[in-house]
Parts: structure tokens; sequence; C-alpha cells
């Protein structure tokens, strides 16, 4: 039987026990289903869903109603008003992640200054500063070569020359090259930490959440090598956890860098922390 679009919206407390949003995951797979922008959902409520409308509706629903991320149901995400494709490969921009992209526009940096994205992912944070920065000459690494594949898609898609993607674990295969700021997220999360087993996180690669040394490692491995690849004046931005910044702070000054701080997520939480090469 035919179904309106009023009729669909009131299945969303179906989804109340998987997820916060079950209203907004609800219009965001209707939206992505009919290729309508939310208003349409409001402004013709009696609208009737095809067959076909309503098969791909209730696929999509079947597989939310399991945990699966929407970003992953929808093939994309938005991140600093851009919109990114997404895949099981690399990890779901979040919302949080925008505080670097903010932190990293704050600098006095030149303006045609070398940046260096790594483990990049879906490309959303050197895609972000690339948007805001059409003249700063970025690159952006991952190891992954899915993850290379897609940020570089994400690059062309958007249009940005000024960015360059290519496969490197971390450092690996950037011979020497200099920059005025590194900055990445890295995996950061202990292997034991109980959220692994919860909500969307179940559903992405594992390579881009967990670190070794209770999370510390890949901090550790960037922190350490970081001073090598960045010009005098040049800073460093890592996300980390929210319990990291103390330890961070202190990888970082043991490292060499001055003026190392920690700021604050959305939720008040420490999330990223900076630092300079004097």
């Amino acid at each position: 039987m035919p179904v309106t679009l009023s009729e669909l919206l009131k299945r969303s407390d179906e989804l109340a026990t998987v997820s916060d949003t079950s209203r907004l995951d609800t219009e965001v797979l209707l939206c992505h289903v009919l290729g309508k922008n939310r208003t349409f959902l409001y402004t013709w409520p009696e609208q009737l869903l095809s067959t076909s409308q309503q098969n791909q509706f209730q696929t999509l629903f079947n597989r939310r109603l399991k945990g699966e991320p929407i970003a992953h149901l929808t093939g994309t995400r938005e991140f600093w008003s851009l919109s990114l494709n997404v895949s099981s490969a690399t990890l779901i921009p979040r919302p949080d992640t925008e505080l670097l992209v903010e932190l990293a526009l704050g600098l006095s940096l030149a303006e045609q200054a070398a940046v260096l994205d790594l483990g990049t992912g879906t490309g959303a944070i050197a895609l972000a500063l690339a948007s805001e920065k059409p003249h700063w000459n970025i690159c952006a690494v991952d190891a992954v070569a899915e993850a290379v594949a897609l940020a570089d898609e994400n690059r062309r898609q958007l249009g940005f020359d000024n960015v360059r993607v290519f496969q490197s674990d971390w450092f690996s295969e950037l011979n020497g090259q200099t920059f005025d700021l590194v900055i990445s997220n890295p995996p950061y999360i202990s292997a034991s930490d109980d959220h692994l087993q919860q909500g969307d996180v179940r559903f992405e690669p594992g390579s881009a959440l967990v670190a070794d040394e209770a999370g510390f490692a890949d901090l550790s491995t960037i922190i350490s090598n970081a001073n090598l690849h960045l010009s005098l004046g040049g800073w460093l931005i890592l996300e980390h956890g929210y319990e990291q910044g103390d330890e961070v702070r202190q990888m970082m000054s043991l490292a060499g860098f001055s003026r190392v701080a920690t700021h604050t997520d959305l939720a008040g939480l420490d999330r990223a922390t900076i630092g300079h090469k004097a």
C-alpha cells in the first residue's frame, strides 16, 4: 500500500533505541531517498512514495535499526559546510574535529604556507583548510590506500587544486619535506575502551580509532617526528581524547615545543593540543 511522508516520519520512534537523533535520522533517510531537502518533507507531508522509494527507505531504515551510521547509509557527511563522500574505510568526520580547523585558521601563517594533514581519512581537515586558504599548499596523507582514493575523490569533487593527496604511513614518504603546519586527528582510543562497542564506531575501521600504548602510540610517533618536518616557527596541532590533554602537553614540551596549550571541544572537554617550534 502507498504510504505518505507523514506516515513514515512517525516511524522515527522506532530508532530511539539506537539513536539520540531518531527524528533527524528519519528525515535524512527520506531526503536521501527522494533527492529533496527537509523543507519538502513538511511542505508536502501527504506526498506518496513510489514502491521503489518505499523499498529503498525500508532497506536503509532496517540498516539504521541495526546501528549502522547515517553517513554510511547516505554515503555523505557534512564537515565545515563541505559535503564529503564517506565509506567504511575511513573515520566519519565529526563536528568536534572542526576545532582543529579553527585553530589552524587562527595562526599567523604565510599566505602560501605549506601544510601537512596526517591521517587524512576523507580529507576533511585538508579540504576545509583549502576552502578557506586557497593559496596554502596542502599535503594530505594516509596509510590506507582506500582512504587516499576517497580523499582524492573528495578533492576532485570540490575542485581544490591546492591539495595533494598521497599514501604515506605518517611521515614515511615525505623525504625530508618541511611544513609551516602539521595537523592531525590520529587514532587515540585504547583497545580496551568500552565505547568501541557502542554506537557508530562499531562500523568504523579500528585502524582509524585504536592506538597501542593505551591510545598514545600514534600521538607519540607524530610528536617525536614532527620537528624534523616543521620549519622554524612552525606549528603542530593534534586532536586527542578528553582525558589525554595532560600527557600530550608533557609529550610536546619534552619534544621541545613551546607555547603548548590544550583547547576544548563543543562539550567543554579537552580535544586538541597545539605546540610551536621556536
